[in-house]
């Protein structure tokens, strides 16, 4: 059994570092999980629960509210799930499990109060059978549950209301997929998933496959094709459940070379979206007219590579994503690149180990170009972008001891003006232009002063792998 906890309180750190926000009760969590596995002659039963509760209280910069925006949030979760992984024969074998999730979230917004309480449930079983070392079949099934309720209160033009929304909706599932080797550098993978979703009185039929082919002893291509669905999600069922589920189809192909520590994957791919959910309105509310209309696509390539031999004490990756993505759905008037969508994405990690010093330092680079935001001054729709993202990150760990690390980090050490986007007031000025202000992170840097402890039997582990 393994045991974990976690608080935060920004408070301290916020009387040294003041940042843009007027914060009146700052940023505070404190969160914990558990661990327990038992072996017995057959197999391994595992149980894992976590907590997690976050609250804090500001007022924020708003270009239509001259004294700022009001924002509360008090955030309160409990997860748990246990599992079985066992042997009941020489070529059929069981993994089995559960999961149970309550979720609640209380936020009020210039005195409008919006209470969120979600339940879900999961519950699967897959039954593994092995025919011979070149044929395997797995068989199972499992159930989802959701139970939605929001409430919100609070007044409009001294006239108070109390609203509530919800759903409740479960989803059972089979699946059948098999494991084909046809020999060492050839294997298949088919399978085929039905499903039912009781809320939108809906049957799905998902195909999947996937090829994989050993190019040589370090480096293997593979490629997928499968059919997914997903039901809308709960910030538009609250409203009504009128739907179908949206359907993404994605082809994927993919390359990776692996040879003592130097890593390569590259991948290219496209996903095809429909069904997507639309509606009318400038936000999603109870009165907007919704539909499935929407469509888009998302098309890409990612390059990774990573070496931790090459130089003694060091590790390092870099990667690179390219996305090309344009979608029709929610009140966009058009096809276009979604807000958070950027085109190039790059990273750069190195962490180096000092003997002599006991430590580890790391750097950490990132890029991302500009997203696409809607000036209302000018005609058009998402027509401009922000300036790209640049990050440049330093840590430092010492170890105290074997399992005691002393860990310091500043992120974006330049100092670098970032801007993630632009709000543009409701109404023109007196020159009939739209004002803005840009949408900036709460402080340009961030620091931070840690101390892992590490307690388990073996008195050797610790986190410097995970920092």
């Amino acid at each position: 059994m393994s045991v974990s906890t976690s608080y935060i309180n920004l408070a301290p750190y916020l009387e040294v570092f003041s940042d843009r926000n007027d914060w009146d009760k700052p940023y505070e969590t404190f969160a914990g999980e558990m661990v327990y596995r038992y072996k017995t002659d057959d197999g391994i039963f595992k149980f894992y629960t976590a907590v997690d509760a976050t609250n804090f209280e500001l007022t924020q910069e708003d270009i239509n509210e001259p004294e700022g925006l009001d924002f509360a949030l008090d955030n309160k979760n409990v997860y748990s799930n246990a599992s079985y992984t066992g042997v009941l024969s020489d070529t059929w074998s069981i993994r089995t499990g559960g999961s149970f999730t309550l979720s609640q979230n209380g936020i009020n917004v210039q005195s409008t109060q919006i209470d969120d309480t979600e339940k879900s449930a999961h519950l699967k079983i897959k039954l593994k059978k092995r025919f011979s070392n070149r044929l395997k079949l797995n068989l199972g099934v499992e159930h989802f549950y959701t139970d939605f309720n929001e409430e919100v209160s609070g007044s409009f033009d001294t006239e108070s209301f109390n609203l509530n929304y919800g759903y409740k909706s479960a989803i059972t599932a089979a699946f059948a997929e098999s494991d084909i080797i046809f020999s060492r550098s050839l294997a298949l993978k088919l399978g085929v998933r039905a499903g039912y979703t009781d809320m939108l009185n809906e049957y799905t039929i998902s195909p999947r496959a996937s090829l994989a082919l050993k190019t040589g002893e370090k480096s293997q291509l593979s490629i997928a094709y499968g059919d997914f669905f997903q039901n809308p999600s709960s910030e538009f069922l609250k409203f009504t459940q009128d739907f179908s589920a949206q359907h993404t189809q994605h082809f994927i192909a993919n390359y990776q070379y692996n040879d003592n520590g130097r890593i390569f994957r590259a991948e290219a791919y496209r996903k095809e979206y429909d069904n997507l959910v639309t509606f009318d309105t400038g936000q999603a509310t109870f009165e907007s007219t919704y539909a499935n209309d929407g469509s888009g696509y998302a098309q890409g390539i990612d390059l990774f590579w990573r070496d931790n031999t090459s130089i003694r004490n060091m590790d390092y990756w870099v990667s690179y994503s390219f996305l090309d993505s344009e979608r029709k759905y929610r009140n966009y008037p058009e096809q276009a690149q979604p807000n958070f969508v950027n085109t190039h994405n790059f990273s750069v990690v190195g962490k180096y180990f000092i003997e002599d010093w006991k430590s580890q330092v790391g750097l950490s680079y990132q890029y991302g170009s500009g997203r696409p935001y809607t000036n209302p001054n000018r005609n058009g729709f998402l027509q401009e972008k922000t300036k790209g993202f640049n990050s440049l990150s330093l840590n430092w760990a010492y170890l105290l001891s074997q399992q005691k690390i002393l860990y310091f980090s500043v992120n974006n050490v330049l100092g670098l003006k970032n801007i993630n986007g632009y709000q543009y007031a409701d109404t023109p000025n007196a020159t009939g232009n739209f004002e803005r202000r840009a949408l900036v992170p709460a402080a340009d840097q961030f620091f931070f002063v840690g101390f892992f402890w590490t307690i388990s039997d073996d008195n050797t582990s610790n986190q410097l792998d995970t920092i």
